[in-house]
């Protein structure tokens, strides 16, 4: 990608234009939940998800686990034909972590959303600990039959900060799961990483850019870190823990990043949108729309644009020195949440376990 204006031209690989290129029309995603959870809820990895998730903030209206797949489906495609004369869409299975069960559970389910006419791909969001065999199996033959996509929740490169957010696991889970599911025919893989998570530093941010660009992600999705009503980040944040990039400093971190990342990747996701009734911080009160005029007109500013520093960092090898220094995750973490030899000190807001 080269220095290019604005005029007509984005200055990053955008989602939807990599969609438009292979279906030669605007494509949409229909976002599901099925009633899934999460190992670090239930009590397999830790209880209480991460402390920052509330997943109100951000399923749409148009899905609940209390109506059908084709139910959720439906009212999601017709509100986007409504507004956005659509006609091709893909099903995202969205709420918690959509591949937590077994294959003769999942695959009804893929099967299902397949099954419209209207559906021309799926994009399924996991976690990283909770893909095997199996599931890999399930997916390459899906791949070989639609556009498919997996999107692994990484957040973060640093296991400090995997451990302090409650996440349930850490940097060893989804190097190799990501390793295994490169291996596989036909599956595109996007990592999800925030910006603004407690005690971490510009250069750790960048650093997990980094890791997941020498991995060779397919795709990626960065948003700023929400603090909503009725999680753990909210009592945190209320009594001073931690603060939040400005919005200029958050510009700046996607410039950057966008710079560090190959022209290849798509970028599916540069700001995510918490509603206004349980949205604490940060207080931008932007749409969509707006923030991607606002991000495209600091690009033309700074004159950055994706690929511009993209080279190898040499964070796979850190990335597997730092993995091997450390004990397997699950250990740590039990230690962590019960509030023993943790860096941090609030360890009273974790939930036990």
């Amino acid at each position: 990608m080269t220095n290019r204006s604005l005029e007509g031209h984005k200055r990053y690989n955008n989602f939807g234009t990599y969609l438009k290129n292979i279906f030669g029309e605007k494509v949409f995603k229909v976002c599901l939940d099925v009633g899934f959870t999460c190992p670090n809820r239930d009590g397999t990895k830790a209880r209480g998800g991460c402390i920052y998730c509330n997943n109100d903030s951000f399923k749409p209206e148009t899905t609940s686990s209390r109506k059908t797949l084709m139910d959720q489906l439906n009212d999601g495609m017709d509100y986007q034909r409504t507004r956005y004369d659509a006609h091709k869409f893909i099903a995202y299975f969205q709420a918690f972590s959509n591949t937590y069960d077994k294959v003769e559970n999942l695959e009804p389910l893929y099967r299902e959303a397949l099954s419209h006419p209207d559906i021309v791909g799926l994009s399924i969001g996991t976690r990283p600990d909770c893909v095997d065999d199996d599931i890999l199996d399930l997916l390459e033959e899906l791949a070989q039959e639609t556009l498919l996509w997996v999107e692994y929740g990484l957040q973060s490169m640093h296991d400090k900060t995997l451990d302090y957010i409650n996440r349930g696991h850490g940097l060893r889970d989804f190097h190799e799961t990501f390793l295994k599911t490169r291996k596989r025919k036909g599956i595109n893989i996007c990592a999800h990483a925030i910006h603004g998570l407690p005690f971490e530093t510009k250069d750790m941010m960048l650093d997990t850019i980094k890791y997941l660009s020498d991995m060779g992600v397919d795709g990626i999705k960065i948003h700023q870190l929400h603090v909503v009503k009725n999680t753990l980040m909210k009592k945190m944040y209320e009594r001073g823990d931690f603060t939040l990039p400005s919005l200029e400093e958050y510009l700046e971190l996607l410039a950057e990043s966008l710079e560090i990342l190959g022209e290849e990747v798509v970028i599916q996701r540069l700001f995510g949108l918490g509603p206004k009734e349980i949205l604490i911080a940060p207080s931008w009160d932007l749409g969509k729309g707006q923030f991607n005029t606002l991000i495209d007109r600091y690009l033309n500013k700074v004159d950055s644009y994706q690929g511009k520093k993209h080279q190898y960092f040499g964070m796979i090898e850190r990335a597997e020195q730092l993995i091997g220094s450390r004990n397997p995750l699950g250990s740590e973490v039990q230690i962590s949440l019960k509030g023993e030899q943790n860096p941090y000190r609030f360890t009273e807001l974790l939930p036990t376990v």
